[in-house]
């Protein structure tokens, strides 16, 4: 069973958002009480945190899977319903956030950087909300959105500031035991680290300082070979790289030269970024037969490099306390002249000011209809209400998608689709007249038409409320009903004819 894992892919889903709701206020004595459907509420969205107490990506290694809770739907009485909890996954500071084509979406440093990797979706309107003066009582509600699927990429880059780099056996989990209180796995074979260990050291009056034990490098390294490709990103983070070099080596074709040169070959293969980092060189295994004399051989060749030298056995300790202390040093210089950590600014995108709302083009034999606004429009549809599809048609037309499909050529039948939904258009008219096209300059244009009562409710078609000026002509022609009828009883000559019959 793994116990640190640095690299995981994790399947996330936001949480949907609640349903509208359809509701009609009942009381008694109340016989038009008026839509009362609540909204749905907001999806939850995935959030990626940094916890210092999380060291490993282990979690999500066994559980990849990972959804937020939707948002409840509405109900009667104007009730709203309750947004779905946002779901917070701990990682350890240093984890990268990539997608799966390796984009960088965060580079999360520093306890508390979080970052919104899945959205929750919209949650629906009731036909409370969707009441207006021509629909007063809609039948119908909207659907809550979906949320936002993802699958993201999440490596660790340990955050230490010494690295120590050199072949496998070289010394380098006996280093860590000595110079902190780490136990790592040590034994007489190669590659016996599989995976970097981390030790905390003291040393002096200096702050503490971390060390990260990174598993044997070997030629071809950058490439795949071995071990390195998956843990040379543990290096990218650390402000000090320590080469343990074996001086009691018994390949053929090895010394601590050749074994520097390989390494620093490697490191440069894999990220121009650590040229700039300060080196130090570590002559370990002085205490075997030899080691010493070797050490003492190559150590004016490697200062002649400018790099710092430090003969060391880590089975009887000597130069680990010099080698401590110069470590704490030049790790406390690096500390005081890094620049003081900038505040991360939030950075707004607003759409520009021409940006259109949504675009159609060709396909086959018909048309595709896409951005923002009419796909969350359709996904938000119940296309089994048909007053909810005239409302959506209501919406599509005041965009102006009839109008370019118009521009386009699109004739009544052809094929339209918006996200997973296919129909058949019908192009609607205005009341006063057809869409005209006017021809100018060589170009096509259809002028913007005002729109029928498409989506309007049907309940109140029945409606014969009169205007003032009707009601006021109704009356005026009651009255000289009633006058004509008066004048007719009146008049003798009437009442002569009726009495000689």
């Amino acid at each position: 069973m793994p116990t640190f894992v640095d690299r995981v892919i994790l399947h996330v889903t936001a949480g949907d958002g609640g349903h509208g709701c359809a509701s009609v206020h009942r009381e008694k004595f109340k016989p038009l009480g008026g839509p009362d459907g609540g909204n749905g509420g907001r999806g939850g969205d995935v959030i990626v945190r940094v916890d210092p107490d999380v060291t490993t990506l282990l979690d999500f290694h066994f559980h990849p899977h990972q959804r937020a809770s939707g948002g409840r739907s509405g109900q009667g009485s104007n009730r709203h319903g309750a947004d779905g909890a946002d779901l917070v996954l701990p990682v350890p500071d240093g984890t990268v956030v990539l997608r799966p084509d390796g984009e960088q979406i965060a580079d999360l440093v520093g306890a508390g950087s979080c970052v919104v990797i899945a959205r929750g979706g919209r949650g629906g309107r009731g036909n409370a909300a969707l009441a207006s003066a021509r629909r007063r009582a809609p039948g119908f509600a909207e659907l809550g959105e979906p949320g936002e699927q993802l699958d993201a990429v999440l490596e660790l880059k340990t955050v230490a500031d010494v690295a120590l780099v050199g072949f496998p056996s070289a010394g380098k989990s006996s280093l860590v035991s000595v110079l902190s209180a780490a136990k790592p796995k040590i034994a007489d074979y190669p590659f016996t680290t599989l995976v970097p260990n981390l030790g905390v050291v003291k040393a002096g009056d200096t702050a503490p300082y971390t060390v990260a034990d990174v598993p044997g490098l070997i030629p071809g390294a950058s490439t795949g070979r071995g071990l390195g490709l998956e843990f040379l990103r543990h290096i990218e983070r650390c402000s000090l790289i320590v080469h343990v070099l074996d001086c009691a080596t018994m390949e053929p074709g090895r010394d601590p030269l050749t074994d520097l040169d390989v390494i620093e070959a490697e490191l440069a293969a894999y990220s121009s970024d650590l040229s700039d980092r300060p080196r130090v060189v570590v002559l370990n295994k002085i205490d075997v037969p030899d080691g010493r004399e070797l050490a003492e051989l190559v150590t004016p060749e490697l200062t002649a490099r400018g790099l710092g030298v430090f003969a060391v056995s880590s089975a009887t300790r000597e130069g680990v306390r010099a080698l401590s202390l110069a470590l704490a040093e030049q790790v406390a210089e690096h500390r005081a002249a890094r620049p003081a950590p900038a505040f991360q600014r939030v950075v707004l995108r607003p759409r520009a000011v021409d940006e259109p709302d949504f675009a159609v083009r060709a396909h086959d034999d018909g048309f595709i209809v896409t951005g923002a606004k009419p796909l969350r429009w359709v996904r938000q549809t119940d296309f089994s209400n048909d007053e909810a599809i005239g409302f959506l048609a209501d919406r599509l037309a005041r965009l102006g998608v009839e109008t370019e499909l118009a521009r386009l050529g699109a004739e009544s039948g052809v094929a339209v689709t918006i996200g997973e939904i296919t129909f058949d258009w019908e192009p609607h008219l205005n009341r006063r007249g057809s869409r005209t096209i006017n021809d100018l300059d060589g170009e096509v244009a259809a002028a913007e038409s005002s729109l029928g009562p498409r989506g309007s409710d049907d309940r109140l078609v029945a409606s014969t409320r009169l205007t003032r000026a009707q009601r006021l002509a109704r009356r005026a022609g009651s009255r000289q009903a009633l006058a004509d009828r008066d004048a007719d009883l009146d008049d003798p000559d009437d009442l002569e004819g009726e009495a000689e019959v």
